[in-house]
């Protein structure tokens, strides 16, 4: 799949996530301006090194946030929670990385409901969208980026944040997290571009204030049934830098367990298939079983709300195939799916072997409810 392909994919996503920001009938608006810097993190190469000799993190980021203030089960569960939309751009202009910004979506969860009726209160967050204006590698012009092959990449930010509240319109806040760029290998080289930024900003709430709710909502019944999920992922891979990008994709079957209301967790298998081995291994006598691979992969859904959900899954391979970059015998998954009311779902996860990337699978994929066993009923 393209970079650009890729970046539309994930716009659309995006825009996705959005939608469930805006179908809220009520919340809180407010604007978010604040300052980061840090440092650009390095992978014990000697030409990472030399890059942040010279080079760290001083940005400035912008969003605009809505806090989910209705009295709903779901906004009970996570405590009032915040989604929105952002910009985060790097203030200078770096002769080996160019300017890395971001647009993305993002979700804010407080750490506790007690601290939410409280001036001071501490929350985590996640960002993720486009990541652009990125110099990428080039042997001629820039030999020494091995960061980033592209232009066009994901961004990626994970942090906590502490919020004092001076008066009912202004609140300051501090962050402290991980910002990533990464193209998920889709063009190598692909060591990624890392910064591990402080921030400091300020919160102005828009329009009318509105209150959170203080009164608590009755859970409902839970139901507790299986769940069958079938999905294809579909990405591209470059396996070394100046080479051509393959597709590289997959089918995966779970089945999950109603675990609780947040989780859903499951067992299930992967088959993964790598394009253009033979092209890329003219000299081997390459087969099936060097083109594909299968793996016994256990999974957990975090759900978020109805429809918005984060999957995560750590897999081990029956086989796995080192002529496609399956440098271990287990693998990661993280993501960010939907599904929507006829059970059909979308999405976008990394797979990695130790937090390497193998590849960004966007995913398609349909989910099948089974019978329910028993109702635990709500509190």
């Amino acid at each position: 799949m393209p970079v650009t392909l890729k970046a539309v994919a994930l716009t659309v996503l995006i825009s996705i996530f959005a939608f469930q920001t805006f179908a809220q009938s009520k919340f809180q608006k407010s604007i978010v301006v604040s300052y980061e810097n840090g440092p650009l993190l390095g992978n014990g190469k000697d030409w990472a090194d030399e890059i942040r000799q010279s080079e760290h993190y001083n940005g400035i980021d912008v969003r605009f946030e809505w806090r989910k203030v209705e009295n709903t089960f779901y906004n009970f569960l996570y405590r009032y929670p915040s989604m929105g939309f952002g910009l985060s751009s790097l203030a200078h202009y770096s002769e080996q990385l160019g300017r890395p910004m971001g647009v993305y979506g993002f979700v804010e969860m407080p750490f506790s409901r007690k601290g939410i009726h409280q001036k001071f209160y501490l929350s985590y967050f996640a960002q993720i969208g486009l990541g652009f204006h990125i110099k990428p590698y080039d042997p001629e012009t820039n030999p020494l980026n091995l960061f980033v092959g592209s232009n066009l990449n994901s961004y990626i930010h994970l942090g906590f944040k502490a919020n004092y509240q001076i008066t009912d319109r202004v609140s300051v806040l501090g962050t402290i997290g991980l910002k990533h760029f990464s193209n998920g290998s889709s063009k190598k080289p692909n060591a990624g571009i890392n910064y591990a930024p402080i921030g400091f900003g300020i919160k102005t709430k828009l329009g009318r204030i509105e209150q959170l709710p203080t009164e608590r909502v009755t859970y409902p019944d839970l139901e507790k049934r299986g769940f069958w999920n079938l999905a294809l992922y579909l990405g591209a891979k470059s396996y070394e830098i100046g080479d051509p990008t393959y597709f590289r994709g997959g089918l995966g079957i779970n089945y999950l367990w109603e675990a609780s209301y947040k989780y859903r967790v499951g067992l299930g298998i992967d088959w993964f298939y790598g394009a253009g081995i033979k092209e890329r291994w003219p000299d081997q006598n390459t087969g099936f079983f060097d083109a594909n691979s299968f793996a016994l992969v256990g999974s957990w859904e975090w759900k978020i709300n109805e429809h918005l959900y984060a999957p995560v899954a750590f897999g081990v391979y029956f086989n796995q195939s080192e002529f496609n970059q399956e440098v271990s015998w287990f693998y990661e998954r993280v993501g960010v799916r939907y599904r929507f009311d006829n059970n059909i779902f979308t999405g976008i996860q990394i797979k990695a072997h130790k937090a390497k990337a193998d590849f960004f699978e966007f995913t398609f994929g349909y989910t099948i409810p089974g019978k329910i066993k028993y109702i635990r009923p709500g509190k």
